[in-house]
């Protein structure tokens, strides 16, 4: 089986034109930028390391051409590894044959990937990754019922729960605009010294000058 070779998530723009026509629709462009030189980075922070090493699932989007598809992977905690500096490995058990997620792999390496937890404050992890397959004995034997490994690197750019409900315990998200209520509260990321001063101009956590 072909394997892709390892490319530079770094070689090619965070940002796209269709991304930068909807930032300056809305006054967005400074403040994207902004994120993007404070928060993406390629290499896993303690806290995201905690979460990956616990998780029990996260989601995968994978396409090539108009095949596009959107997936979860689940296993204990530790199916998903951390193995060196920004790259990950999980292991693709027994499914239904469908092998829609590692087909599109095959064509296309690109993945998006997502660490979220349902408790309505920890940070999700997202991730914009360069896939491959690998199915040589000593990657296998890392991942016990592996039928094959998929190796990512990761660009890795977290965001906040904001609109994330809690599951834990039933409580919907306060931050959701809801009719009749108040103005939802800012999230602690707009309060931070690199964004306040260059938040969107009709934003309505905006400092009034």
């Amino acid at each position: 089986m072909k394997v892709i070779k390892k490319t530079d998530n770094k070689n090619r723009s965070f940002f796209h034109e269709g991304m930068r026509e909807f930032q300056d629709l809305f006054d967005g462009r400074r403040t994207a930028e902004a994120i993007e030189t404070h928060r993406k980075h390629y290499d896993f922070w303690d806290d995201e390391k905690e979460i990956i090493e616990k998780t029990t699932f996260f989601f995968i989007a994978s396409s090539w051409e108009n095949y596009v598809d959107c997936s979860i992977k689940s296993g204990d905690e530790g199916f998903v590894k951390i193995i060196e500096k920004g790259v990950i490995e999980y292991p693709e058990y027994d499914g239904n044959s469908m092998y829609r997620t590692a087909g599109n792999i095959f064509k296309n390496p690109n993945v998006g990937l997502l660490f979220v937890k349902f408790d309505g404050k920890s940070r999700r992890i997202r991730i914009n990754g360069k896939a491959s397959i690998r199915r040589d004995k000593e990657t296998l034997a890392k991942h016990f019922g592996a039928k094959f490994v998929i190796r990512i690197e990761c660009e890795i750019y977290p965001n906040c729960p904001r609109y994330v409900p809690d599951f834990i315990n039933g409580k919907k998200s306060v931050f959701v605009p809801r009719k009749g209520e108040k103005t939802p509260p800012a999230p602690e990321w707009k309060t931070r010294e690199y964004i306040r001063d260059i938040l969107p101009f009709q934003d309505p956590h905006r400092k009034k000058k």
